[in-house]
């Protein structure tokens, strides 16, 4: 279709992207994961990882996803798709080029809603990439699926909000270069349900805020941490909230919605790997004197597999399209449906590429499992699949309505 046709900054911007993978990432991969082990720190940042984003800053393959050509190349969604599926190939690739999780959101919400003061100190160490940061929403009492049970209150004192509550699942909270958190909580229960939270700017170091522990998902500590986090009368001064009081709903709307369509991107090159690891290994191994590859059951899983990834290759095209023509609010269904898709049939995908590694599928031997556990996190990040299934059917009832 026409406006799926690549422009030409964006096909630039791909073939030196894919040559830095081959060049740098891969070939640090291994390097990567022993200097991880050597630390005896699971949260230890490599130094290779510092050097490849000098290498990638020196190239100018920086901050891709930003949409203001003041602070990157100003590609559109569209444009940015293929770069992005490009490094979810890579566990660490995003950070690589500065285009990393929860740090891009959080550089969207200092871009359109920071103070210059907030830009000065955490915009642009953001950007450089020299700091980290975390988006602190989720809570373990209450189900945050629907972002108005947040229950963290931030009382007004003065000029300043005093936090008391606790927070879960702040993904970079334990990267050791994290220094500032967004942090949603209630600063008024008696206002209408969509204006009773804000979000304000939080130093990691704030007194009162003590960090809890790392969480595992599956058992893998994951470098960056997904902290469960205390507040304690921590005191927030008034020119820290974002927006305004009471804008805390709006601006997670606003930031999700592009965090979203990100993971899908990034799944998709993610499960592209895997299916290169199925048929590698489906046309390597032989049982019972066939190789794996030539059993039918295992052909129709490559099919299938080029079939959905096809699939949602183009769905996410589609809402990247939209979001860059009519809006993000308008491209609300198509957003939700490859939130929902997306991790699904990639899910499917690498549970086949792990049943034909056989044993060796479980094992950290190859990237499999850890795949399999980081996208089985993604049908609740950013919204479990329930929410925008509701979001979908919501939408297409809306369309009968008025025959009644």
């Amino acid at each position: 279709m026409a406006f799926f046709d690549t422009s030409e900054r964006a096909t630039k911007y791909r073939r030196d992207l894919l040559d830095f993978m081959d060049a740098y990432v891969y070939p640090a991969e291994s390097v990567y994961e022993q200097q991880i082990r050597d630390s005896g720190d699971p949260h230890y940042q490599p130094p290779i990882l510092e050097a490849l984003k000098d290498k990638a800053r020196a190239a100018g393959l920086w901050n891709l996803f930003h949409p203001h050509p003041e602070w990157g190349p100003g590609l559109t969604n569209l444009e940015y798709a293929p770069l992005a599926e490009i490094m979810g190939r890579c566990e660490f690739a995003p950070e690589v080029f500065n285009c990393n999780a929860p740090d891009t959101g959080n550089i969207e919400v200092l871009t359109l809603f920071g103070s210059d003061e907030h830009q000065e100190m955490y915009l642009k160490p953001l950007l450089g990439g020299t700091m980290a940061s975390a988006f602190a929403m989720t809570e373990p009492r209450v189900a945050s699926s629907d972002a108005t049970n947040i229950e963290l209150s931030m009382m007004p004192d003065g000029e300043e909000f005093v936090l008391n509550g606790r927070k879960w699942f702040a993904t970079n909270a334990l990267h050791k270069n994290c220094k500032v958190l967004i942090v949603m909580g209630k600063t008024d229960p008696d206002a209408e349900r969509h204006r009773q939270q804000s979000m304000m700017v939080v130093p990691i170091d704030a007194p009162g805020l003590s960090i809890l522990r790392g969480l595992s998902v599956y058992g893998y500590e994951d470098r960056e941490g997904h902290a469960e986090i205390q507040f304690t009368d921590v005191r927030v001064p008034a020119k820290d909230v974002l927006k305004g009081v009471g804008e805390g709903f709006a601006i997670a709307q606003a930031r999700l919605g592009p965090g979203r369509i990100h993971h899908c991107m990034r799944t998709i090159g993610l499960t592209e790997r895997a299916l290169e690891l199925l048929c590698t290994r489906a046309l390597s191994r032989t049982a019972f004197g066939t190789r794996i590859a030539d059993n039918a059951n295992i052909q129709d899983w490559i099919a299938q597999a080029r079939i959905d990834i096809e699939m949602i290759r183009l769905l996410t095209l589609k809402a990247a399209y939209l979001m860059d023509t009519v809006g993000n609010k308008e491209a609300a269904t198509e957003i939700a449906a490859i939130k929902v898709a997306a991790p699904t049939i990639a899910l499917k995908i690498i549970d086949r590429a792990v049943q034909v590694h056989g044993a060796g599928g479980v094992t950290d031997d190859f990237f499999l499992a850890r795949a399999w556990a980081h996208v089985r996190t993604l049908r609740l990040a950013d919204g479990p699949d329930e929410v925008h299934n509701r979001t979908i059917a919501r939408r297409e009832l809306g369309k009968y309505k008025a025959t009644k």
